[in-house]
């Protein structure tokens, strides 16, 4: 029980989330950390069962550094999110699924991306998007405030009006709001 969004603009990429961490009807934490920075290029928002999410993102992010130490260059944010969701899927297919729905949003040489993933290690690429049971509250305020042309100080603002309606109707939701902007990297830096 959370809301979690993701919004890809011009200049990089935005992650928003609430703090309510829920033990069934009971509110186990108010100062939940939906959303972990894997670098300065990378970051998951979290929807889902919090323990399992954690190990998915400590064993790829340790997973995706040692990629990149091995081949000698980072992995795109399709590759790190690939990564992620087979993480995800392993757990699945050996009958111990992670209870997880995972935002992976980043930028890296072709752009700016936020990918859905789940369980089933599926991945989707999307403008725009929303997990967890606040998501088709926040879905309708991204739909109609999102456009391409969106920089990242627009797309904070709206990632914080979307988690705050998911709040008012969601009662697994709450406690406040955390936002995350990611800069488009420039060419000439990442030359």
């Amino acid at each position: 029980m959370t809301t979690i969004v993701g919004i890809k603009t011009q200049d990089g990429v935005v992650l928003g989330s609430d703090k309510r961490a829920s033990k069934g009807f009971f509110i186990g934490s108010k100062i939940v950390q939906k959303i972990a920075k894997i670098d300065e290029t990378l970051a998951v928002a979290i929807a889902g069962q919090l323990s399992d999410a954690e190990y998915i993102i400590k064993v790829a992010a340790a997973e995706r550094r040692l990629m990149e130490l091995r081949r000698g260059f980072p992995l795109t944010v399709k590759e790190s999110t690939r990564l992620i969701a087979n993480l995800a899927y392993s757990g699945l297919r050996n009958y111990q699924p992670y209870y997880v729905e995972l935002l992976v949003a980043g930028v890296d040489q072709h752009g700016s991306h936020v990918y859905a993933a789940d369980m089933s290690g599926a991945i989707t690429e999307e403008d725009f998007a929303s997990s967890g049971s606040g998501s088709p509250i926040a879905y309708g305020v991204l739909e109609s405030l999102y456009s391409k042309e969106i920089k990242n100080e627009q797309a904070k603002e709206i990632a914080s009006r979307a988690v705050s309606a998911a709040m008012e109707r969601d009662p697994g939701s709450g406690n406040g709001i955390d936002v995350l902007a990611i800069p488009r990297i420039s060419r000439e830096v990442a030359a």
